[in-house]
């Protein structure tokens, strides 16, 4: 019987002591166990998992290691749980928790600060001093704590954001990305409605950056890249104009579109060395530049036109300043369908073919998302 002390339960939701997790091995390998269902402590909740969508950072992670690190290094045969973009049902609330009741739906952002840092007292809590270190009281599940492919997850209060009844469990998967494009907005600062921005990349993240960059009023939203069908997306997205870039000059037309002086915003969603010089020399004077992607080898740049231009750039991890709930209020009031990026389904028992999809872009999928409501299969499939 699952209780823990301290934590308050229902009879409505019936928690099991073993749960069934996604375990990482060796890279590119994981299996199915049983796993002790985790207990919240103070401000924490207990979390069943209802569905999770895969990132391309859960793909490096499984594959590389980087960049989780568990117990200091490589989460390889440590017993880790990878995943982080889940969204699920509140089930059990730590000693003195009251901000969130059971049975509430909610979706979840990846990082909890250690709260006593410099920089968490900053509200920087994805740069916390103590990454990494979860004695100290840093969380970033799926990257240095479980995550999400599994049945229930620890998370901190801070993390939560309710998810309307409007909302599908599918849709509740995409905050997390919707709010990585909404962060990267609010630390490049100051956006007017009214004023270009320029997303580079029409990865998930880049496409749910034109959709709240369209429905922050920028304009025009200008989306650049090299598939036909990721462009069309991104223009019912809300893209004012799409830039195939192998068959046009995306420097260029930007300049064209903005009278001559280059885009106020630019986030780069691509990482590479061509792309990020582009966003170089088609942002204007005194414009700002979102680096939203992790490059993954060293990159030359025109640092002289940074300068000379004064040119501000930012670089982000995740999606802190809690914008997942500023993007959650976006999407719960319709003012994007972020599920137009949502592409494939598979239940939990079926997460590597899930992950197979997503790394290959099998049938050109863009977001896969995975579900763990067939207890029945998951039953079955473990060992």
């Amino acid at each position: 019987m699952y209780d823990p002390a301290g934590v308050k339960t229902s009879p409505e939701f019936s928690v099991p002591e073993q749960m069934k997790a996604w375990v990482l091995c060796d890279p590119d390998q994981l299996q199915l166990r049983n796993k002790p269902t985790p207990a919240p402590k103070r401000a924490e909740v207990l979390v069943r998992i209802d569905a999770v969508a895969i990132c391309a950072t859960d793909l490096e992670i499984i594959h590389s290691g980087s960049p989780a690190k568990i117990q200091g290094g490589l989460p390889f045969n440590k017993d880790f749980t990878p995943g982080h973009e889940y969204m699920g049902t509140v089930v059990a609330l730590g000693p003195g928790v009251d901000e969130y009741g059971i049975g509430e739906r909610v979706s979840v952002e990846i990082h909890a600060g250690c709260g006593q840092c410099k920089r968490c007292r900053q509200g920087m809590y994805t740069s916390c001093l103590n990454y990494g270190e979860p004695e100290k009281g840093h969380r970033a599940n799926g990257f240095t704590t479980d995550g999400g492919f599994a049945e229930y997850a620890v998370n901190h209060i801070n993390t939560l954001a309710r998810v309307p009844d409007t909302m599908s469990d599918a849709e509740a998967t995409l905050v997390v990305t919707a709010g990585t494009s909404m962060y990267g907005l609010t630390e490049l600062g100051g956006l007017v409605a009214g004023e270009s921005v320029v997303v580079i990349g029409p990865g998930p993240i880049g496409l749910l950056a034109v959709a709240v960059a369209k429905a922050l009023g920028a304009n025009p939203v200008i989306l650049t890249g090299t598939r036909d069908a990721r462009l069309a997306i991104g223009r019912e997205l809300g893209a004012d104009r799409v830039i195939n870039v192998g068959r046009e000059n995306a420097v260029e037309i930007v300049k064209q579109l903005t009278g001559g002086i280059g885009a106020d915003y630019v986030v780069e969603c691509a990482g590479t060395e061509s792309t990020v010089n582009e966003a170089i020399h088609m942002t204007n004077r005194g414009g700002k530049i979102c680096l939203a992607a992790f490059p993954h080898d060293p990159v030359t740049m025109d640092l002289a036109h940074l300068v000379k231009n004064n040119i501000y750039v930012y670089g982000i991890r995740g999606e802190g300043q809690s914008a997942t709930r500023r993007a959650m209020a976006l999407m719960a009031d319709k003012r994007f369908d972020a599920a137009k990026i949502h592409t494939h389904t598979f239940s939990l028992a079926d997460l590597p073919t899930a992950l197979r999809y997503a790394r290959d872009r099998v049938d050109d999928a863009i977001k896969v998302v995975v579900t763990t409501r067939e207890a029945a299969a998951l039953s079955s499939a473990a060992e």
